[in-house]
């Protein structure tokens, strides 16, 4: 009987250690893992080929080397500095094009008529090249901080709008209409319909308005700025400073894959059932 009840006992051990490790080792602990692995991996590759002469060092300096530079400038606070600088107006650019964004594109979805008189403005100039309108903000708005702002916001504000308006027109029609037969006013139902049935892909124009932020920022900022990444990495290239030039183009792309993981948590807290699929 002892020996049957100590059985018993370990199997249920067993069986809780299972569900520990599962829990763990869930889905979601997966995917965080292989998005810091990828990353990894391809530094790794980069190392090795500069170290055994496959890739030409003056041009592709060993991510050893360059770490090694990035470290003596975060000593010297030099790359904080510019980091700050650059997150500063990616905010404020993030911030002025994507709140009018998402308002304009999610009451687009919702009224047919302001659709078909702001869509055709919308058509014609998202193609237009952002990085090619900068010599006319730069008229407009001179070599100071607003023209770095305005370059952003403005390539934010396309991608939030456009997956704003696509998110509502997904929704049924048929919530609204419950909406509508409850006597809700135009407002509760963007609140309480529009904007929730939209929230998957307004999250997915936000990643990508993002990503093109940090674009544009790091273009601006070669024109007229004595900070931010943009003018590290021009001005490196002035001094031939290779090294430096890595250092500013690795720091973006941490900032775009720390970007990205943070919004991947946002999206699964206000977003579930889009990330259970």
């Amino acid at each position: 009987m002892t020996n049957a009840v100590q059985d018993a006992r370990g199997s249920q051990i067993r069986v809780a250690k299972v569900k520990t490790s599962r829990r763990v080792w869930s889905p979601q602990t997966t995917e965080r893992l292989m998005n810091i692995v990828s990353p990894v991996f391809l530094l790794l590759l980069w190392e090795a080929a500069a170290r055994f002469g496959m890739i030409d060092v003056r041009f592709f300096p060993a991510p050893s080397k360059v770490f090694s530079v990035m470290f003596n400038m975060i000593e010297n606070g030099l790359l904080m500095k510019h980091v700050w600088a650059s997150l500063q107006r990616l905010f404020w650019g993030i911030l002025w094009g994507g709140i009018p964004a998402l308002i304009l594109g999610v009451a687009m979805g919702m009224f047919r008529t302001l659709r078909m008189i702001v869509e055709p403005v919308i058509a014609a100039t998202y193609p237009i090249p952002k990085s090619a309108i900068l010599p006319l903000i730069l008229l407009i708005f001179g070599l100071g901080e607003p023209s770095k702002i305005v370059m952003v916001a403005t390539g934010v504000f396309f991608p939030i709008l456009i997956n704003s308006m696509a998110g509502v027109l997904e929704i049924n029609k048929i919530h609204f209409d419950v909406s509508r037969n409850f006597g809700a006013s135009g407002f509760q139902t963007f609140l309480t319909v529009a904007l929730p049935g939209a929230l998957p892909l307004i999250m997915t124009g936000v990643k990508l308005g993002v990503g093109l932020g940090l674009v544009l920022i790091a273009i601006a900022e070669m024109v007229g700025a004595k900070s931010g990444l943009g003018y590290m990495i021009w001005n490196a290239w002035e001094i031939l400073s290779v090294e430096t030039m890595y250092v500013g183009l690795i720091t973006i792309a941490v900032l775009g894959l720390a970007f990205t993981l943070i919004l991947n948590e946002v999206e699964r807290l206000i977003v579930p059932w889009k990330v259970a699929r």
